[in-house]
């Protein structure tokens, strides 16, 4: 990427350029269960036979009937991107403009998100993009531990197709849901989790639809993407035989 190109990316985001001082290496792994977290403390993932394939999995979201939500869609939105990709990108839920497009993160939030991403190098298209929710809460409101608890297992199955080197947890409810825990935002970031069985590394970070309202936490936000993008870099290393 040019450096007149990143300058805009980062103008866009309302921060600063970022020189690295010293090359340091990503924070170790947090503590976490054995078994795929499934929500908030009393939370229950609802059992279903989830599809095996990226195709049945896709079908399967599309006729979901399971928690009500279906009855005000327009369509699901099963999330984006190539199925191979490193970053899995993970947010609340659809709103009016996805839920119309069938596309996570459209709109102002999401063309903030782009930047975020292309702040650290990444174009939208090369990371996959998904929600905890498939399909649009009435009045864009805040998920229910049920619906959560209905949805949850088409992401999981989502991760473990997907096996991203990082997840990025766009957002409180997001976070919460995916780490089991009803911590507030600000206590969840700034260190790296670990999801599930095979231990993805799980970074948290503030919604781009929150930066818009609050942008004086674009900074933090930023921290986070470097810390994002380090752990990604570690992983990718160690993949390749290059780790410690």
């Amino acid at each position: 990427m040019l450096p007149a190109q990143r300058a805009q990316y980062l103008q866009a985001l309302g921060i600063d350029a970022w020189v690295p001082r010293a090359s340091t290496p990503p924070r170790p792994l947090a503590a976490a269960p054995t078994a795929p977290p499934a929500g908030p403390p009393g939370l229950v993932a609802t059992p279903l036979a989830v599809a095996g394939t990226w195709d049945a999995l896709r079908a399967e979201v599309a006729g979901c009937r399971r928690c009500g939500l279906e009855a005000g869609r327009t369509q699901t939105v099963f999330g984006v991107g190539p199925t191979a990709a490193d970053w899995l990108v993970i947010g609340e839920a659809p709103g009016a403009e996805e839920d119309a497009r069938g596309e996570p993160f459209v709109g102002r939030a999401g063309g903030l998100l782009n930047a975020m991403l292309r702040g650290i190098g990444l174009a939208r298209e090369s990371v996959f993009i998904a929600n905890v929710l498939k399909c649009r809460p009435p009045g864009n409101r805040d998920p229910s531990p049920r619906e959560v608890a209905a949805c949850l297992p088409y992401l999981q199955r989502q991760v473990e197709l997907l096996k991203p080197r990082v997840i990025l947890a766009v957002g409180r409810i997001a976070a919460q849901s995916l780490l089991a825990s009803e911590l507030p935002l600000g206590r969840l970031r700034g260190r790296v989790h670990a999801f599930g069985p095979q231990r993805i590394p799980l970074i948290v970070t503030y919604h781009p639809a929150y930066l818009l309202r609050t942008p004086s936490e674009k900074r933090k936000a930023w921290e986070d993407l470097k810390l994002a993008r380090a752990t990604a870099s570690a992983g990718s290393r160690e993949s390749d035989g290059h780790g410690a």
